[in-house]
């Protein structure tokens, strides 16, 4: 896997470019220069986590023929006060909707956190991640 980060401006707006050429641009927040062109690299690890949980459910719960009409999860997060300001609480909150059995959502969601989200195991070695799901 490679990723490429090129400068866009005289600031920080940055452009990243995966093997595919796939481009997520970044800045930094206005203290340091920033200029709201894009994510901050922190939001882009929470971003990487919803992402990350979610293709498993969705995969998990499609095998489980449970037929989801519609899908969104949140995450929000503490970082610690000090440097490095590493997260050290994360809660993800899982809101689905469709005829689904609780008992298939909450088996997805165990299997996601504590087994194939690589993303949750590298964030647990400094956060505690919680979890919640709704079904509308």
């Amino acid at each position: 896997m490679k990723i490429e980060i090129e400068r866009v401006n005289n600031k920080v707006h940055l452009e990243a470019k995966n093997e595919q050429g796939v481009v997520v641009h970044m800045d930094g927040s206005p203290e340091i220069g920033g200029e709201g062109l894009g994510a901050r690299p922190m939001q882009l690890v929470l971003m990487a986590l919803g992402g990350c949980t979610s293709m498993d459910m969705l995969s998990m719960l499609a095998k489980m023929r449970e037929e989801v009409k519609s899908y969104k999860v949140t995450v929000e997060a503490e970082r610690a006060k000090e440097h490095p300001m590493v997260f050290t609480k994360i809660h993800i909150n899982y809101i689905l909707e469709g005829k689904l059995k609780k008992e298939n959502v909450e088996k997805a969601i165990n299997l996601s956190m504590d087994k194939y989200c690589s993303v949750t195991h590298m964030l647990n070695k400094t956060a505690t991640i919680t979890h919640s799901f709704e079904i509308c």
